[in-house]
């Protein structure tokens, strides 16, 4: 399995027989590849490609990604129910939380964001793989204690029914630095309750100290070494290459 990181939420991740194409949004420069962080669908047109929509946000969805399917023949779109499609699209589907979908090559499971949307956890050529999408512990320093705990309760609720899923070989999971001292409470409920082979931060924009704190901040200590980063745009992770 080969990993890239595209921007913000966005990545490409190479199976055996599949291209998975996760929250992609920007596109430019216009006529890049995939070392630039851009996908090009001529790249790609001779492959079995998902796309993955988690919501609407702008960071999250880019709408022409619809016409990824004058170039791709084997193209399927997986979707949130917020995210609006064409009604002459084939190959979409649409899962809210807690809905499942049972393919002949794949299962999808979605579980409901603590923001828009939901997280996908996909069961593709023997990888199981989470991307969060905005699903996250969202604590802002500031907001009423009652909102706070509402959160807490709501995203320890998700990932406890993630961990029922099984291990994860690899989890894409917002840490994102507008939260300042919260930044890494996600990742880190999530890495202390679910097995996971290989954790890549995203929803960072371009702000690297979130590695730094990674690699320096305590709580993360029993698993940093699983924590992938940093991470610039269009870098590939060969995850074959890694240590079990």
């Amino acid at each position: 399995m080969d990993i890239t990181f595209l921007y913000h939420s966005g990545f490409l991740v190479e199976t055996r027989r599949h291209i998975l194409l996760f929250d992609y949004y920007l596109d430019t420069p216009k006529g890049g590849g995939l070392s630039d962080g851009v996908f090009s669908p001529r790249q790609w047109r001779e492959k079995d490609v998902l796309v993955f929509v988690s919501h609407a946000h702008s960071d999250h969805y880019n709408p022409d990604i619809w016409a990824f399917s004058d170039t791709i023949p084997r193209l399927r779109y997986l979707l949130s129910q917020d995210v609006p499609a064409p009604k002459t699209q084939p190959g979409v589907y649409s899962l809210g939380g807690e809905e499942a979908l049972e393919l002949e090559d794949l299962t999808v499971r979605a579980l409901t964001s603590t923001d828009e949307g939901v997280a996908f956890v996909v069961s593709v050529d023997g990888q199981a793989i989470y991307h969060a999408g905005d699903l996250n512990w969202w604590h802002w320093d500031g907001e009423p204690e009652e909102e706070n705990q509402e959160m807490a309760r709501r995203y320890q609720e998700q990932i406890q029914a993630l961990a029922a899923l099984g291990p994860l070989d690899a989890a894409f999971v917002p840490v994102d630095p507008r939260l300042e001292r919260t930044a890494l409470w996600g990742l880190d409920e999530l890495m202390r309750q679910v097995p996971v082979r290989l954790a890549i931060p995203m929803h960072f924009t371009e702000d690297p100290a979130v590695f730094e704190r990674i690699q320096s901040d305590p709580i993360t200590q029993p698993y940093r070494q699983r924590v992938c980063g940093p991470l610039t745009r269009g870098q590939t992770i060969h995850i074959q290459d890694l240590q079990r």
